[in-house]
């Protein structure tokens, strides 16, 4: 197990040699919940000329709550994101270098009546850089494969991973709510759909905050 701090020091090593070859690039910073990649990536971002998109702000919050619940697990990983959202606003402008605009799912403000969530009245605004990090749970997925050019592995042990995300998160029913809908997605993403042979770099923290 690594620090976070030379969890970034090697991811670092690895995204410039790849930026040597072509710009820009687009590295996906996966793992599970509460494994430490938002700070990572914030941690990165400071260090290297590049951009960060989190996959959480492409949350398929047009799907009511009690939907999931009807829904098998390879289901609930298909629809969790909007892909094509998330390729169209956010992957593919910066990829040409453009400027990419998009409204992010907005989770403080919570469900509405019919049991969705809003999106944010804001924009998200991201420059174009030489690297492009999509930082999120799934953001390795095949959906965007043909985009991707470095997949990174942020793993931690799922017993610290729950630690992290309980002293998190204060509303404890909204969190018992999310381990019964997503633990078991995760799971089957992370063993099945991109088990640990999928990712160029498998980053092992210690301690890490999300």
């Amino acid at each position: 197990m690594v620090s976070l701090s030379n969890a970034s020091s090697l991811i670092l090593v690895s995204i410039n040699e790849i930026a040597k070859k072509k710009i820009p690039i687009l590295v996906a910073l996966d793992g599970g919940s509460g494994a430490g990649k938002s700070t990572l990536a914030s941690m990165i971002e400071k260090r290297l000329n590049s951009v960060v998109v989190q996959s959480d702000d492409f949350f398929s919050a047009h799907i009511p709550d009690w939907e999931w619940d009807a829904r098998s697990i390879p289901e609930r990983l298909r629809d969790v994101l909007d892909w094509q959202r998330l390729r169209v606003e956010a992957l593919e402008p910066l990829l040409a270098n453009k400027t990419a605009k998009w409204h992010p799912f907005d989770f403080a403000a919570g469900l509405r009546s019919d049991g969705t969530y809003g999106m944010s009245e804001e924009y998200v605004e991201k420059k174009p850089a030489p690297v492009i990090i999509l930082e999120g749970a799934y953001s390795a997925s095949p959906s965007l494969s043909s985009l991707i050019d470095f997949k990174i592995l942020i793993d931690v042990p799922i017993f610290e991973r729950h630690q992290r995300l309980d002293k998190r998160e204060s509303d404890k029913k909204f969190l018992q709510r999310w381990h019964i809908l997503w633990d078991e997605v995760e799971e089957y993403y992370f063993s099945e759909v991109m088990p640990k042979s999928s990712f160029n770099l498998i980053v092992t923290v210690n301690n890490a905050i999300d």
